[in-house]
């Protein structure tokens, strides 16, 4: 059983947030579908597209500590699927040993999804479309 539908989106933490803003939609060509600051996390997130598919988002933190695994460090924070359903996909996880967290709700989006980890412990996510 294959619960994947295709990839929706990469979130990417970013060390200078102008800079990449600049990179991402002036040299690479993305546009900007909506950018938030979340004062409470003194946090920018970016939400870009290439040719009106939603593909990046693009997160600040102050002070985010060089990485590979913390997941608001600096570089790839992880890699999200689309699922009709995540409670569904949490399950079929749960069914080959792969443990994830609790789903949650995006309070942007009000779209479900749930994080687990590859055998590496890059960050995955199920987002539920």
């Amino acid at each position: 059983m294959n619960i994947l539908k295709s990839i929706h989106h990469i979130a990417i933490i970013c060390s200078d947030y102008k800079r990449s803003k600049k990179f991402y939609t002036e040299v690479l060509g993305f546009s900007i579908v909506q950018e938030i600051y979340r004062e409470e996390r003194d946090s920018y997130k970016l939400d870009l597209a290439l040719h009106g598919q939603y593909v990046i988002e693009i997160f600040s933190f102050p002070n985010a500590p060089e990485r590979p695994s913390q997941p608001e460090a600096a570089g790839l924070r992880h890699l999200a699927f689309a699922v009709n359903d995540v409670e569904e996909g949490r399950q079929y996880l749960k069914s080959k040993g792969i443990e994830s967290e609790n789903i949650r709700v995006d309070q942007h989006s009000g779209k479900r999804f749930t994080f687990f980890a590859d055998p590496d412990g890059l960050p995955l996510e199920l987002y539920e479309v």
